[in-house]
C-alpha cells in the first residue's frame, strides 16, 4: 500500500471511531498506540491526524498532545437550526413531486417502530439518516445528502445524541412527514419537518437540563 493509501485508511478508521463515539471526546490520541492499532507507520498516521485537525475533529495542544474535540450543546443546537431551515424547505419541495418508492419503504419501517418493534440506537441512527436522505432525494436536491452527512457526523459526537432508548416519537414524526409529502401538501410537509426539529431541540434541551 502506498503512503497516501495508508494515510487515507488511517484517516477513515479514526474518523469513523470518533464519529461513532468509539473514541470519545476529550480522548488523548497516542501515536505509538495508534500505529499498532491501525498497523501503519507514524508518517501516514500523522497525515491522517493533520487531516482530522483541519476538519476540527481533533486539536493539537501546545505540548504536542492530540486531543479529540468535544461537540458542545450550543454547536448541536446550531446544527439543529441549520438542518431545520434546509430540510423544511426540502420537505416542501419534495411534496411537489410526491413520495418516492424509497420514502414509502421507510414509512413502513418507521410505522413498525411506532407499533412497537424494538430498535437500537445504532439501528435507528441509520434509519433516521436514510429517512432524511430520502426526503432530500425526493426533493431532487442532489447536494443536500452530503451536507446532512457532514452535520449528522458532527452531531453524533455530542453525548446528548446517545441518551435515548426509545424512538417512537421520532418515528411517528417521520411517518407524518412522509404522509404529507405523499399527499402533495407542500405547506404541511414543511411545517411537519419544522415541527420535527422543534421536538428534536426540545428533547436535547430536556436531557441537558436534567443532567
Amino acid at each position: 500500500m502506498s503512503g497516501a493509501t495508508l494515510a487515507e485508511t488511517a484517516y477513515a478508521r479514526l474518523r469513523d471511531d470518533i464519529v461513532s463515539g468509539t473514541i470519545p471526546a476529550e480522548t488523548v490520541l497516542s501515536e505509538r498506540a495508534l500505529t499498532e492499532t491501525l498497523g501503519v507507520s507514524r508518517t501516514p498516521l500523522r497525515a491522517a491526524i493533520s487531516r482530522l485537525e483541519s476538519e476540527g475533529m481533533v486539536d493539537r495542544l501546545s505540548n504536542g498532545v492530540v486531543l479529540v474535540r468535544s461537540v458542545t450543546v450550543e454547536q448541536l443546537l446550531q446544527i439543529v437550526h441549520l438542518r431545520q431551515t434546509l430540510e423544511s424547505a426540502a420537505a416542501g419541495r419534495a411534496a411537489r413531486f410526491g413520495a418516492t418508492e424509497r420514502l414509502l419503504e421507510i414509512r413502513t419501517q418507521m410505522q413498525a417502530i411506532v407499533d412497537g418493534d424494538p430498535v437500537s440506537f445504532d439501528a435507528f441512527w441509520q434509519a433516521d439518516g436514510a429517512f432524511h436522505h430520502a426526503v432530500a432525494e425526493a426533493a431532487r436536491l442532489d447536494l443536500l445528502p452530503a451536507i446532512l452527512d457532514e452535520q449528522r457526523g458532527i452531531a453524533r459526537r455530542c453525548s446528548l445524541t446517545r441518551t435515548y432508548d426509545t424512538f417512537v416519537d421520532q418515528a411517528r414524526e417521520h411517518v407524518e412527514i412522509i404522509d404529507a409529502i405523499a399527499a402533495h401538501d407542500a405547506e404541511l410537509a414543511a411545517a411537519r419537518m419544522a415541527g420535527h426539529f422543534d421536538h428534536v431541540r426540545a428533547r436535547f434541551l430536556g436531557t441537558f437540563n436534567a443532567s
